[in-house]
């Protein structure tokens, strides 16, 4: 059972730069590894083929209303059902980008929770802690999103800003108005695998992802992008 795909060229040829090299460039494993990332579908909707069986199995797109990002959770649902994510490596698609495209009517809130939801069913529920790798906003906000079972889980943030390594984040709940568990934020090259890494990709010139090469880990096993 599979869903395939392909490379494919933007139109204007600058637009959306970082998402095309991430979704171009990703390898065969990676297809099926960084599902969890904003970017969504690691195969872009616009190139899918698939059989009807495929289809049929998933029970076709939830679109009950308007915001829906029924491509991710067909994808998802596919995946849970152990379909296979696969690309053909040749430019078969002019994808044009607009300002007024459906992607941008689906609120970031709607995703970001999808993606936690799973990340947290498939992933975390087999772990017995890890790490979050950014200690700035994009992991606090992960955080913030876990249930109190997978919080409890967290062994401490990292990061390279000298300006937070050697803190400790202490979590505050504004509806309970009481503090959390404090948290260690330490260097990554002290942090303890496996890790939920929340770096955006292709944004440091090089120097996150020469950082994470640097620790020899296997992504899928040792870490997840969560980006």
């Amino acid at each position: 059972m599979q869903i395939v795909g392909c490379k494919f060229r933007r139109e204007p040829e600058n637009s959306t730069l970082r998402y095309t090299k991430w979704a171009n460039s990703l390898s065969p494993k990676q297809l099926e590894l960084q599902v969890f990332t904003s970017h969504g579908p690691t195969v872009i909707m616009p190139t899918w083929f698939c059989e009807r069986q495929v289809f049929n199995r998933v029970g076709g797109f939830f679109e009950s209303k308007k915001g829906t990002p029924e491509d991710l959770v067909f994808f998802y649902k596919h995946l849970d059902l152990g379909g296979k994510i696969l690309r053909v490596d040749d430019v078969l698609l002019i994808y044009t980008y607009h300002p007024n495209q459906t992607s941008f009517s689906i609120h970031e809130d709607t995703i970001w929770n999808l993606r936690v939801e799973r990340l947290e069913r498939v992933v975390l529920s087999n772990w017995t802690k890890f790490t979050i790798w950014n200690a700035g906003k994009q992991g606090r906000k992960l955080y913030h999103s876990l249930s109190e079972e997978n919080k409890s889980k967290v062994i401490a943030f990292c990061d390279v800003d000298r300006n937070k390594i050697g803190q400790k984040y202490v979590p505050f709940d504004p509806v309970q108005r009481k503090s959390g568990k404090e948290v260690d934020i330490i260097h990554f090259k002290d942090a303890d695998p496996p890790f939920v890494i929340c770096m955006k990709l292709d944004l440091t010139e090089g120097v996150f992802e020469n950082n994470l090469r640097e620790l020899n880990l296997k992504e899928g096993v040792d870490y997840v992008m969560f980006s």
